[in-house]
């Protein structure tokens, strides 16, 4: 099947009221869903989920990855498939399996080329969403994590008013003040939209020099776990600056599946998870 042939339906116009959709009543076979945002892009939202995501798969838990963010659809490049074809089943589409134990639907299965823009208005980028929930075979998935649209405009809200009974929402943030304003808001659209916060990771959380081995604080230090105890909300850790985890995505390579500091830094973040959903 070619690449950008599973058909998009057109949706009805709205009806709920301001255009605000409700849960998904067909998203069956999850147990546990975790939404991960920030309240701006360029943080590093997509790499906290997806090895977050394959950490959880390594604690022998079965796992999915929801690419939610239309307009961006990198997580199969940095899974390295982004140059699979979906296919369906009578029980759905099937979402793609990768070597790191995880599966993934995305939007960037369904487009021509990589170059394809998706021009569409927010009643589009909704029922892609919602069809990514209701028409994929999510049987049996102990965790699904959604990789949501940065920021806190319409398309969050859809999805985060699409998917029923989520465990809650994990915010990721780096160390310095600017972004740690978006941080607030984004904790506040959860808190308006009844959802849980798991807690923050800071991301690019220092980096050590590889020549002397001395700590450079790129953004700043700490900023996201001070912000995590004024607020009383869980810390969840600290993901360091690794340059070579970007050439790792880029090439497909997740950065736990080949550094050891990455590695640790994100085991122990799944298991805080695991921890507070499971346990609960």
């Amino acid at each position: 099947m070619p690449k950008g042939q599973i058909k998009m339906n057109t949706p009805p116009p709205p009806q709920q009221t301001f255009g605000v959709p409700g849960k998904s009543e067909k998203y069956k076979g999850v147990k546990h869903t975790i939404l991960v945002m920030s309240g701006k892009g360029g943080v590093g939202k997509s790499t906290v989920a997806i090895n977050l995501a394959v950490s959880l798969g390594s604690q022998s838990r079965k796992v999915g990855i929801i690419d939610a963010d239309i307009n961006g659809p990198d997580d199969p490049k940095m899974l390295g498939v982004d140059r699979e074809q979906l296919y369906a089943t009578d029980k759905g589409i099937i979402p793609l399996d990768t070597k790191y134990g995880v599966s993934i639907i995305s939007m960037a299965f369904l487009l021509q080329t990589d170059d394809t823009p998706v021009i569409w208005r927010g009643a589009l980028r909704h029922k892609a969403v919602q069809q990514f929930l209701e028409d994929v075979s999510w049987e049996n998935m102990d965790y699904v994590v959604m990789d949501f649209p940065p920021g806190t405009g319409d398309e969050a809200l859809s999805v985060a008013q699409l998917v029923p009974d989520a465990e809650g929402v994990i915010i990721v943030a780096t160390p310095q003040d600017v972004a740690l304003l978006d941080v607030r808001k984004a904790i506040n659209f959860a808190g308006q939209l009844k959802l849980k916060v798991l807690g923050i990771v800071e991301n690019m959380s220092g980096l050590k020099c590889p020549h002397c081995g001395q700590d450079i604080d790129l953004f700043g230090s700490g900023g996201a776990e001070n912000l995590s105890k004024k607020l009383n909300i869980d810390f969840l850790g600290r993901i360091p600056f690794i340059p070579e985890i970007v050439s790792n995505a880029d090439s497909g390579i997740p950065g736990v599946a080949v550094n050891k500091v990455f590695s640790d830094a994100f085991e122990s973040i799944a298991k805080k998870i695991i921890e507070k959903v499971e346990k609960k």
